[in-house]
């Protein structure tokens, strides 16, 4: 029997509302950093993890990420899951997965960038007991993103935005095992972090895989005008 392909889902559907002073009208993820769509730079970290296929989840101006990237990124297979209205995470996720064989996905955002090891992220999901395993990144102060509380190698809950200080925050990086795949809520529209990282985390049943780095967000301009330097 042949080895499950790696498949990752890369949500790259946001409107980019607050680029708008910097970035023209585009998709957030094709935003330019150091003379690549910043799509690119996460799209060369699955390649470099030995992805195989990966699925963009698009809505807006869904034409731009089609025409700039084709159907192959560097011999990695490229499919498209189009919204024809926003999904919310879960949503779009959901639909996506049809373009999956449904062995196991990776999901993750196209305007954040988070180096980390794939083949771990599933290890961490087999330790808790094949369901879910996410990727944290430390930063100085978590008052933007919220804190994420752990017990040991385990995802306990979540801080809201507000708390200041160093910690751990949601890279908005997963692996889903199949088990956690079967769990998605059939509904058309649902934040995947409350209808479904939330109870399993209560449940005990996320781990956290914090062997990471050179985290960044480019959903403002301060730190988009950061990875300009952080690529280059």
């Amino acid at each position: 029997m042949s080895e499950a392909p790696r498949e990752a889902i890369v949500l790259v559907g946001g409107l980019g509302t607050r680029l708008r002073p910097v970035v023209s009208d585009v998709p957030k993820p094709m935003a330019p950093v150091a003379g690549r769509p910043f799509l690119a730079w996460v799209l060369d970290h699955l390649h470099d993890n030995a992805v195989d296929r990966i699925v963009l989840a698009a809505g807006y101006r869904a034409e731009c990420l089609v025409e700039c990237f084709g159907d192959a990124w560097r011999g990695v297979e490229l499919r498209y899951s189009i919204e024809a209205e926003p999904l919310g995470t879960g949503g779009a996720v959901r639909l996506a997965m049809a373009e999956t064989r449904g062995h196991g996905v990776h999901v993750l955002n196209g305007d954040t960038f988070l180096r980390y090891s794939l083949p771990e992220m599933e290890r961490g999901a087999c330790v808790a007991g094949g369901d879910l395993s996410m990727a944290l990144a430390h930063v100085d102060d978590v008052a933007r993103y919220g804190a994420v509380e752990l017990e040991g190698a385990r995802v306990t809950g979540f801080s809201e935005k507000g708390r200041s200080g160093p910690g751990y925050i949601n890279a908005g990086s997963y692996y889903l095992g199949p088990r956690a795949i079967a769990r998605l809520p059939g509904a058309e529209r649902y934040s995947f972090e409350t209808e479904v990282l939330r109870p399993m985390a209560a449940e005990g049943r996320v781990a956290a895989v914090t062997d990471t780095r050179d985290f960044i967000d480019i959903g403002i301009p301060e730190d988009y005008r950061r990875a300009q330097q952080v690529f280059a």
